[in-house]
């Protein structure tokens, strides 16, 4: 699973999530909201719903559009423990 965090510039290249900083995350916080890059395939998303789901987590995911073109959005995931 390679999955890029969303980009916070747009002529910058999206930086690499690691599941260990997620994690790491929700251990500090009851609930958490992420937002990755549109360069993401849609199956290491859902292989990351898997993941979480099976650790006893609830998954949501959503595409988040930010402008009028095809390829302006990107993925909001919120994971609840």
């Amino acid at each position: 699973m390679d999955l890029k965090f969303a980009r916070t510039d747009i002529t910058v290249k999206p930086k690499k999530a690691e599941l260990e900083k997620i994690e790491a995350a929700l251990e500090k916080q009851e609930s958490a909201i992420f937002y990755f890059d549109r360069e993401n395939s849609h199956k290491d998303l859902l292989e990351l719903q898997d993941y979480f789901e099976a650790k006893g987590k609830s998954f949501y995911m959503n595409e988040v559009k930010y402008g009028l073109a095809d390829n302006e959005y990107m993925y909001q995931v919120h994971i609840i423990n």
